[in-house]
């Protein structure tokens, strides 16, 4: 049975906003109530290990869902997950801004994070689509271009919303966001998939695929450089709120306008990542970032060793890493469905679910190595960094080129 072929108002702007806003659901859902998590920790009676919990088990029930709803995508279709599953975060948006413990708002914020896989997986899987790996590559920065905006705007309303109603309000807003991103795909979007898989759910098939995936050298080297990427932005999002309100003693304004800086610096590599995809090709875009991103961590890490512990000391050698950050994700994100055009979703799935596997490990080493100093961020910053480097140098240099599996 095939699906509804895209028809021409699918133009490819577009397809970037909506891009944007499904992949943008994931910066809101994160980085929204960052500068409202101590006041949530102190309104509740919490520790930061519990605070923590309500990212990290969010990101783990993430990870797991999209193992699920990848392939329930290739088989019913992409518009009918997205659906059903904007409509779940919204619903579970508005249980998290009610919760009236911190054990019930763990509770929905992972149920929040099992429906934010719809929208992220499923856009992953759209890219690969519609376009072919090259262009799906530039597409994907266009889409992380606008997540950036996105993300710019994410802390600095986070806080003042925290500072003007209360950090109830900071989780409400998340609510508002997935209902105006449910509205845009149930009016705009229309279905990109062109042939449904009827044996992706069967369990021969599943695992099959999975296996596939698995087995294939261009997936494991983008999803390993995306998992690394990933590893230091979520390690900075665990860890940033304590460090730089309660380490550094900035307030709540001042901690979303350094969250505004980094966003800026991810924007601008998303636009250096198109010009250097047009000139040098992924994996020599890829490698010229992998510079960038090693020279970044080890300056902080360093800084941190010595014990400088300061504002500049953390932004500066960030803003080389975040910027590395720009290209490295849409050329992961690309390439690691690239070779899979007829299972995007099961490739894209088990690609998101290594990341937020790994940042369920790093929110659970945080929790327990936070000591009241800047080191534990510097220090996971640098150890990430450098796998990044290695990847860029070596995987992604010998099986970048994706082959169709």
């Amino acid at each position: 049975m095939t699906a509804k072929p895209v028809v021409a108002r699918m133009s490819p702007s577009l397809v970037v906003l909506i891009l944007a806003m499904l992949i943008g659901v994931q910066p809101v859902t994160t980085d929204l109530y960052l500068p409202a998590l101590p006041a949530l920790s102190a309104g509740f009676g919490a520790g930061m290990g519990q605070a923590q919990l309500t990212l990290s088990a969010l990101l783990l029930a993430f990870g797991l869902s999209q193992l699920v709803l990848g392939p329930v995508s290739d088989r019913f279709g992409r518009r009918p997950v997205l659906l059903c599953g904007l409509s779940a975060y919204v619903m579970a948006a508005i249980g998290c801004a009610l919760s009236p413990s911190i054990e019930m708002l763990i509770v929905w914020r992972t149920l929040q994070g099992a429906a934010m896989g719809a929208a992220v997986v499923i856009a992953r899987a759209v890219v690969r689509d519609l376009y072919a790996p090259a262009e799906g590559a530039r597409m994907m920065s266009r889409s992380l271009t606008g997540l950036g905006v996105i993300a710019c705007l994410c802390a600095p309303v986070g806080g003042l919303v925290s500072d003007a109603f209360g950090w109830r309000a900071a989780l409400a807003a998340t609510a508002v966001f997935g209902a105006l991103t449910l509205a845009l795909v149930a009016l705009r979007f229309d279905e990109s998939l062109s042939q449904r898989d009827p044996d992706a759910l069967r369990a021969r098939d599943l695992v099959a695929n999975w296996s596939a995936v698995l087995h294939h050298p261009t997936f494991l080297a983008f999803t390993a450089l995306t998992t690394a990427s990933y590893g230091v932005l979520f390690t900075f999002l665990a860890s940033s709120s304590f460090v730089f309100i309660q380490v550094l003693g900035l307030s709540k304004t001042q901690y979303g306008l350094v969250m505004l800086w980094n966003s800026l610096c991810y924007i601008g590599g998303t636009f250096v990542c198109r010009r250097w995809l047009a000139r040098y090709g992924v994996r020599g875009a890829v490698a010229r970032a992998g510079f960038l991103t090693l020279t970044g961590g080890t300056l902080m890490g360093v800084l941190a060793l010595v014990g400088v512990q300061s504002v500049p000391a953390i932004l500066v050698p960030l803003a080389l890493v975040i910027f590395a950050h720009g290209v490295h994700q849409p050329c992961g994100q690309s390439g690691a469905v690239a070779p899979f055009p007829r299972t995007a979703g099961s490739a894209s799935s088990v690609n998101g679910f290594v990341m937020m596997l790994a940042a369920f490990g790093i929110g659970g080493w945080l929790g327990a190595h936070m000591d009241g100093s800047t080191r534990p961020l510097a220090f996971g910053i640098w150890f990430w960094t450098s796998c990044i480097a290695v990847v860029a140098w070596t995987l992604v240099q010998r099986f970048g080129e994706p082959n169709e599996a």
